[in-house]
């Protein structure tokens, strides 16, 4: 058996008892896919995740890729090429693809499924087969002949990177100082060092394409200081024969490091240099210098993927944990405790133990649900752009770009805390070990926390970008279908736990409040005030994660309480409304203190002298 565990029937309730992502399948835009082919590809994949994919993941571990500075090369190990192939040759990627450059484009809700389990099962596998979904964003932006390259790397299945990060600016990307310089021939020639680049050389693939930021020089009006000023460019490791994909000479751009990581460790993280010797020639993206915004067309989809991730660890990383407490024997039973002859008992049976695997289930199948939830909007956006309402489908980008940065930031942050303090907790001294997977689960979940711009930084984004500047709209839709839902008056037993989400909207409302004055302050003579708004806007961030994981459970609940109250007793549901009564009653509360510690903000941290620290 391999180390994944995947939850395929959470997957398929979220899919089709919450979120009822049947009654669009097979319409529109979605007309090739409808539920039963859908469920047939969810199966499968689920299989293949469990089989050929998770092979890999341990070996891809303590065998990772191998550079050779002598021809700036790496080398993966065999058993991982192996599992890339399996993935490949599926081509379930296909999915993420619109019909015109060769895919069948799913629903978002189906295809964010699909992705927790590749995920789940070898993450790393995802990230070097993000070539032709990368493609796609080159097919939308690009010049009429990149729109023919774009069908060409997915034809061919070639890699791909997103290189913003440089050795010195780090998150700060408008600090980037790789330049690019215009040719005769219309192309151009970067020169630069970038840092921290997923995937960004292997033997795996023919060829990889870079999407580069880079600060145009001698252009007038572009190039300018901070992000406005950077252009995306496609760059190729090898120049190719547009009509054929024949390849042709190496290009300038070369692997001249190989970062050694906590985690993560068959993912090649690479140092790129451009134009050190030869030129690294590259094509500006849609002969237009609007590098940031269609950067971030990958970003945010990067952003979607990482939650997705570390979701899908901590599922699986609870879900071994549960294994291993039905079976692990010590103790007696706490009733029986004085009786030393009192046999010996599965720890599941030990309150805290049950308490800990209830916090893990929570937040599992919780952020869980707020994936698919965030996926319903961008189908809501997608079906609305179908159907010629534009309004409708303005307002469903709005949410889903509210969302993300809590799909990303929430998730990875609770995923990473409790697989490290919860779910290896659970296996005592024996998580701590290479036997099980727990270990290389936190190792591995820690990036997670840190890809596409750290929690503060989403946090920055989610409160600056997301509410203010969108004046709350986006979250008022959601705050209403909260309130709707827990408005509901029914005979289920759930109207405490309604009640308890009113609550936390209620707490979160009042954090929004109690930072109004902070971000007024720069406009009353108090730019000092300003500080305490990013001093608490990570809080912000997790409480709204946690508001949502709390509403969304109790969801989940009140389809499961209708299943049994009709007679049907199944465990699943009788386990979805523990989870929504456990999570009201365990978590939701402190959002109450994370309120009143907003409240009370003052500027100790700012006034503290460095060297006090």
């Amino acid at each position: 058996m391999s180390h994944y565990r995947s939850n395929l029937r959470d997957l398929e309730f979220n899919l089709f008892e919450v979120f009822d992502a049947a009654s669009y399948m097979g319409k529109g835009p979605y007309e090739d896919l409808d539920a039963e082919t859908s469920k047939t590809i969810l199966h499968e994949v689920n299989r293949l995740a469990q089989n050929e994919l998770a092979t890999s993941y341990v070996d891809g571990d303590r065998n990772p890729p191998v550079f050779d500075p002598n021809d700036n090369t790496v080398t993966v190990p065999d058993s991982f090429k192996n599992s890339f192939k399996a993935l490949m040759d599926a081509e379930y990627w296909r999915l993420d693809i619109p019909e015109d450059l060769g895919g069948t484009y799913a629903p978002r809700t189906l295809w964010w499924c699909l992705a927790e389990l590749v995920l789940g099962a070898n993450p790393a596998l995802w990230m070097y087969a993000a070539g032709p979904s990368f493609a796609t964003t080159l097919g939308l932006e690009g010049t009429e002949e990149q729109k023919e390259w774009a069908k060409l790397f997915i034809e061919k299945q070639w890699g791909a990177t997103m290189v913003l990060t440089e050795p010195d600016a780090g998150s700060d990307v408008g600090a980037g100082t790789t330049k690019a310089y215009k040719q005769e021939d219309g192309s151009w020639h970067l020169e630069g060092v970038k840092r921290f680049i997923t995937s960004g050389e292997n033997d795996m693939m023919d060829n990889i394409i870079h999407y580069v930021l880079a600060r145009p020089v001698g252009e007038e009006g572009v190039g300018g200081p901070g992000t406005k000023g950077l252009s995306l460019f496609v760059v190729p490791k090898y120049h190719f024969d547009a009509k054929t994909g024949e390849l042709g000479e190496r290009n300038g751009v070369y692997a001249t490091n190989l970062e050694h990581k906590m985690g993560l460790k068959v993912s090649s993280t690479a140092e790129l240099t451009f134009g050190e010797e030869t030129p690294a020639k590259g094509w500006l993206m849609g002969e237009k210098h609007e590098g940031i915004r269609q950067m971030f067309l990958i970003i945010e989809y990067a952003r979607m993927m990482v939650g997705t991730k570390a979701i899908s660890t901590l599922s699986t990383g609870y879900l071994n944990a549960l294994d291993y407490a039905k079976s692990r024997v010590q103790g007696p039973d706490l009733l029986k405790a004085s009786d030393k002859t009192s046999p010996r008992v599965e720890i599941i049976k030990h309150p805290d133990v049950r308490r800990s695997l209830l916090l893990q289930k929570s937040y599992a199948e919780g952020l869980r649900a707020l994936v698919c939830y965030t996926a319903s909007w961008q189908d809501k956006w997608r079906l609305a752009e179908h159907d010629g309402q534009a309004d409708d489908a303005e307002e469903a980008k709005k949410v889903n770009d509210l969302l993300l940065p809590i799909v990303k930031g929430c998730g990875s942050e609770r995923a990473y805390e409790l697989l490290g303090s919860e779910s290896l907790q659970t296996f005592g001294g024996s998580g701590y070990l290479q036997d099980y997977p727990l270990e290389q689960y936190v190792r591995d979940a820690k990036i997670d926390t840190l890809y596409e711009g750290t929690t503060a930084i989403q946090s920055l984004d989610f409160l600056f970008r997301k509410i203010i500047k969108d004046g709350g709209e986006s979250l008022m839709v959601i705050a209403e279908e909260i309130m709707a839902d827990a408005s509901v008056e029914t005979e289920d037993g759930l109207g405490e736990h309604r009640q308890r989400v009113q609550k936390a909207l209620g707490d979160v409302q009042g954090m929004i409040e109690a930072m109004q004055p902070f971000l007024m302050g720069p406009m009353e003579g108090e730019p000092r005030e300003l500080y305490k708004s990013a001093l608490h806007s990570r809080r912000l961030l997790l409480a709204v994660g946690d508001l949502l994981v709390g509403w969304l459970l109790t969801k989940q609940a009140t389809v499961a309480q209708a299943k049994i109250d009709g007679g049907d007793n199944d465990p699943f549901y009788q386990g979805k409304v523990a989870s929504a009564k456990f999570f009201t009653r365990e978590v939701l509360p402190r959002l109450t203190a994370d309120r009143k510690t907003i409240e009370a903000a003052d500027l100790t941290a700012m006034d503290l002298p460095e060297d006090a620290f």
